[in-house]
């Protein structure tokens, strides 16, 4: 068994924000640490952050970060419009930067308040991702399962364990796990490297495959159920994931095998009323055209690159929160 080692995906100390350079992993385990607010928006942007939960968190902080010299309401406005347009899909950005703005009004220290804020919001999804956790061992039974999961939902996605991997890491703890199947999540490659990474960090028996393996390992039935995260859930239960998402929910439901959604209550966007209301992220080509930064196909052909699909409600047999385990039709108040 490889040696349980430390990491972490995002601190802040001494009025700086340290994280992990997820675009080096699993190759490089590089830090970065910075004051400044750009700095933080771009990694946001780039995915050296990212996880829908983690880039609230980040951004929070960020938002703090443009004030710490000066309390100027100017560049604070600024600093809230750049985070806020960093990625369009993942509800949590928002929610954690209105909050830090709503925070400082009125604020004798515009700074003071937003650092306390963003400090509250990292605290909270710790506890958010425990509690998930200990929701979410009932979708186990009493016997050790094979599950299958798409991207990454552990340490690398939040400020806490995880969602659905931390979900997974408590089962495992329980007994209740057999093996991890960890999609490889193209284009991307965020199961391959990140989800990887994180289950050999924590010694959970795993296997990487192909995003295009998971209907045949499902007909073979080596899978008992799929549990994935979530960037946006809409308050039908409409829920948007990682593209590829969609696609084990359909298989799921052909193969008749569970299929979960572990999420804090952050992601879910009470004011989108359905997932057709959801803005999908279209991001470059050079994703699809490349692999770090090595060309696979030419770069003049014309590509279609959505960041996430949205899987409909009926298709999830449960949506796991920090409050309980939620089932079709959902209702989250």
């Amino acid at each position: 068994m490889r040696k349980l080692n430390s990491y972490f995906n995002i601190r802040f100390s001494d009025g700086k924000l340290t994280f992990i350079d997820q675009r080096k992993l699993p190759f490089s385990e590089e830090y970065i640490t910075t004051g400044d607010y750009k700095v933080i928006a771009e990694a946001i942007k780039n995915l050296a952050i990212r996880g829908a939960p983690a880039i609230g968190v980040a951004a929070a902080y960020g938002l703090a970060l443009s004030v710490q010299q000066d309390d100027d309401p100017g560049k604070f406005e600024d600093a809230f419009y750049t985070l806020i347009n960093t990625r369009p899909t993942a509800v949590n950005l928002s929610y954690a930067l209105k909050r830090v703005k709503k925070a400082c009004e009125n604020s004798t220290s515009i700074y003071q308040s937003a650092i306390a804020e963003a400090g509250k919001i990292f605290e909270e999804d710790v506890i958010m991702c425990d509690k998930m956790a200990e929701n979410g061992i009932v979708i186990f039974g009493d016997s050790p399962k094979t599950v299958l999961t798409h991207c990454n939902t552990g340490k690398l996605a939040v400020a806490g364990e995880g969602t659905a991997f931390a979900v997974i890491k408590f089962a495992f703890s329980k007994g209740l796990v057999n093996m991890v199947y960890a999609d490889e999540t193209r284009p991307l490659l965020q199961g391959s490297r990140l989800t990887a990474f994180e289950l050999s960090k924590n010694n959970i028996p795993f296997k990487i495959i192909n995003d295009s393996s998971a209907a045949w390992v499902m007909k073979n039935k080596k899978v008992d159920l799929v549990i994935t995260g979530a960037d946006r859930i809409a308050s039908n239960g409409d829920s948007a994931n990682k593209i590829g998402t969609y696609s084990l929910a359909i298989l799921c439901k052909h193969h008749n095998i569970p299929f979960y959604i572990a999420a804090p209550s952050s992601t879910i966007d009470i004011n989108t009323g359905t997932g057709k209301q959801i803005i999908i992220e279209e991001r470059d080509s050079s994703e699809i055209t490349s692999v770090s930064g090595k060309g696979v196909t030419l770069s003049e052909y014309e590509v279609f690159n959505p960041a996430f699909d949205v899987t409909p409600a009926q298709l999830i047999s449960g949506i796991i929160t920090e409050s309980g385990l939620f089932t079709f039709p959902y209702n989250f108040k």
